[in-house]
């Protein structure tokens, strides 16, 4: 009889060029799972990325430090223990902007893609 759960002990870490460390624990990357990703990042102080409008709905969980989030236009800074859910379609830019690093979970319903977060070009 097969079991009925999985224990993820070696997540995909994504290459990034930001400094930012992404472990995807499940997800496109990692077990070819398309509906789903979780995934544990560490933003460095001073890091942000592009806006962009997901097709999926990302929740993020931050364990440590603040991450700010512009969304459609409103400012919002999230601090440990606090979370937040973003509707997909939604146009959002990501970053740390303070003096020390976030940790976060992020769970992004259908799984993150670099063909669904519709990032826009930097200016």
């Amino acid at each position: 009889m097969s079991k009925k759960y999985v224990i993820q002990s070696a997540p995909f870490i994504v290459p990034t060029t930001d400094g930012k460390l992404i472990e995807e624990h499940f997800g496109n990357a990692t077990d070819k799972n398309s509906q789903i990703s979780i995934a544990h990042m560490v933003a460095p102080a001073g890091w942000s990325e592009p806006f962009q409008t997901p097709e999926f709905e990302e929740y993020t969980y931050i364990i440590k430090g603040k991450k700010q989030f512009i969304i459609d236009g409103d400012t919002v800074v999230l601090e440990a223990g606090q979370s937040i859910k973003i509707e997909k379609n939604t146009r959002v830019q990501y970053s740390n902007p303070f003096d020390v690093e976030c940790e976060y979970l992020a769970i992004c319903l259908p799984a993150f893609s670099m063909d669904l977060v519709n990032r826009e070009k930097l200016k």
